[in-house]
């Protein structure tokens, strides 16, 4: 699993010009799905993303997480994480999930920040054309690879 993750002052996906998810101050999430991910590859993301120290405390130090701050989270699926370039122009996306598993581990990474670690999680629809905004805070841009835990 391939997440990106952008501490934003606001975020929102809209589809087909409607709005769908929107967030103030939090996290928002490119989330990239490996056939390979499992319940146990979710859980430790979800860990990793609920407990990342990546907010300013009282001094301007980056040593609170998400929950203390009372941010939120945007997260959109994005099968694009998985591309590989290094031959020719066109990217291969073989390494991304097949659509079914692709969505259950999405799903579940999404209710997983939610039931476990209380978070408020908002998310764009699963394979759709989806046209995200953004202010990124910062700038603080974080990759998580599961591959290199």
């Amino acid at each position: 699993m391939r997440i990106i993750i952008q501490r934003v002052t606001e975020a929102s996906v809209a589809i087909e010009g409607n709005v769908v998810g929107q967030i103030d101050q939090g996290f928002m999430l490119l989330v990239g799905v490996h056939d390979n991910d499992t319940p146990e590859t979710v859980a430790y993301m979800a860990r990793k993303i609920a407990n990342m120290r990546i907010f300013g405390d009282e001094e301007g130090k980056l040593n609170l997480a998400i929950g203390q701050i009372g941010g939120a989270i945007l997260s959109i699926s994005q099968f694009t994480l998985y591309a590989r370039t290094k031959k020719g122009n066109r990217p291969s996306f073989v390494d991304a999930a097949k659509p079914d598993h692709g969505l259950a581990m999405y799903e579940l990474l999404n209710k997983t920040l939610v039931e476990e670690y209380d978070l408020k999680v908002e998310t764009g629809e699963f394979g759709a054309d989806m046209q995200v905004s953004l202010v990124n805070d910062g700038p603080v841009t974080i990759i998580l690879d599961s591959d290199e835990a």
